[in-house]
């Protein structure tokens, strides 16, 4: 019950990004520095071995020293690891979760029936807590409907449900889902093409890759956003909704079907001096032509998101 407890409080939960070398090698000092970051900028939690920590660390051999890392640096928040695959590999990732301290997992599914998906997930939630997660098909997922998500939600130990399929009525369906089923999950935006406006229409609190970055900023929005509560939206809500969602666009290189979106938050990050260059497991996996001017772009236009200052204060302490 701890746990249900702090996700409905509303959580900022970035998605945890990997630092490596010039030599595309685990950069232990700056992975922890990320984690401390997320912790002092005041998010409740941390997801990682997720899409933005980069599916291959699993082939790597690096998925146990990267959850490792993150649990000994986020003792006091809420701790969820990505686990995937087939339901052997899904079982044997969501075990060592389990062992290093986790809280719950974010369960990607594999393709299947509707019936094959719910046995699958009941097999996770018997290990750990399960957070749903609906992935967009552009980065690997796929169309689930409203069926499937009315029964998910009646699984014991499912806690919570990332919504990201960056679809409105796709959103609604598991919105709907839930609300029917009535089992107090809670929902948390994965969308990050509209962020703002899904934390006052039915999301609690966000499990983002967008979060990552300028994270000080976030955990001041949805402090916002729970002042803003039920009552009318403002607005100047509206309009930095429209402009974080054109930062997103930016650094999750939109315009070129998001072929650059972890190397565009790896730039921020770079920039500010928390990874020490933008590379990729793949060095094929950069920014793409044109990226580069749209992130200088929304620098300049939206100095008020970033969290420069925050990170330039303490970067020395998270690097020590």
């Amino acid at each position: 019950m701890e746990l249900r407890d702090r996700l409905r409080q509303g959580l900022v939960i970035p998605a945890h990004p990997l630092a490596l070398t010039a030599e595309r090698k685990l950069d232990e000092r700056r992975q922890r520095a990320l984690t401390r970051y997320y912790r002092d900028a005041g998010a409740g939690g941390v997801a990682v071995a997720v899409h933005t920590t980069q599916f291959a660390i699993r082939e790597r051999g690096l998925l146990r020293p990267v959850l490792e890392l993150a649990a000994q640096e986020a003792t006091d928040l809420v701790k969820v690891a990505g686990v995937c695959g087939s339901l052997p590999q899904t079982i044997q990732e969501a075990t060592l979760a389990r062992e290093l301290g986790y809280d719950a997992v974010l369960l990607r599914l594999p393709t299947g029936s509707i019936d094959g998906l719910l046995a699958h997930s009941r097999e996770i939630a018997r290990i750990l807590p399960v957070f749903g997660f609906y992935l967009q098909p552009a980065v690997g997922g796929h169309v689930l409907p409203y069926e499937f998500w009315r029964r998910f939600a009646e699984i014991e130990n499912v806690v919570a449900i990332k919504i990201a399929p960056f679809n409105r009525y796709q959103t609604l369906d598991v919105q709907r889902a839930v609300e029917d089923a009535g089992t107090g999950v809670v929902l948390y935006t994965g969308n990050d093409d509209n962020i703002l406006l899904d934390l006052v229409s039915g999301c609690t609190g966000g499990l983002l890759g967008h979060w990552s970055v300028w994270t000080r900023r976030a955990v001041e929005q949805l402090a916002q956003a729970r002042a803003i509560g039920d009552g009318d939206v403002p607005r100047s809500w509206i309009r930095l909704n429209r402009e974080v969602t054109d930062a997103n666009a930016a650094f999750f290189d939109v315009a070129n079907q998001f072929h650059g979106c972890i190397a565009g938050l790896h730039e921020v990050l770079r920039r500010q001096g928390l990874l020490a260059g933008r590379w990729c497991l793949d060095p094929n996996e950069d920014l793409s032509p044109g990226q580069l001017d749209e992130i200088d772009r929304v620098y300049r236009t939206y100095p008020h998101l970033h969290d420069d200052d925050f990170v330039r204060e303490h970067l020395h302490r998270w690097l020590a």
